[in-house]
């Protein structure tokens, strides 16, 4: 990420398409083995669907969850990573994925600081009863690293992949 990208957001305090996708580092947990996930990776290579969400144990979360890894021979065809990010920490998403998964793609905790990474995605919640959570959101990052979709949901939706699919086959 260069300098000036991560100014403009700082700046401007919002991402939209056409920005440059913050880099970030996270713990993740990828088929059931605890790792560092980092998206700049990815960069030259994949796209990555960035699947924020509120906290482990919700039965919408769950539900979303499920979709993504039946999706995911189509998501790893295109090609494209799912990655999904909570404020949980990873100890938690350890267990809930033991309990409802195993799932493929990476299980990022944004837990320390916490929800730092949704802060600079503009995502995480920051008055209301739900203060400290992520949106329910999802953003597209193609392989150069610019968001070409974003898209903030109701906090109980089942966000499915098939509005993303559109966007991931353009690009």
């Amino acid at each position: 990420m260069t300098p000036t990208g991560l100014r403009g957001v700082l700046q401007n305090g919002t991402l939209t398409v056409g920005s440059e996708a913050p880099d970030f580092e996270l713990p993740a947990l990828i088929s059931g083995v605890r790792k560092k996930w980092c998206l700049s990776e990815q960069r030259g290579q994949k796209s990555v669907v960035l699947a924020f969400y509120p906290f482990n144990w919700q039965p919408s979360c769950a539900q979303q969850m499920v979709e993504y890894q039946a999706q995911r021979s189509r998501i790893l065809a295109v090609p494209a990573e799912t990655v999904a990010i909570t404020v949980d920490s990873i100890m938690n998403t350890t267990a809930w994925e033991h309990e409802i998964g195993p799932f493929d793609f990476p299980m990022c905790s944004d837990f320390w600081p916490h929800g730092e990474v949704s802060a600079r995605y503009g995502v995480l919640r920051e008055s209301d009863p739900r203060a400290g959570a992520s949106e329910r959101a999802v953003l597209v990052v193609d392989r150069n690293g610019r968001i070409v979709f974003k898209k903030i949901y109701e906090p109980d939706d089942i966000v499915s992949l098939d509005e993303v699919f559109p966007v991931l086959d353009k690009i």
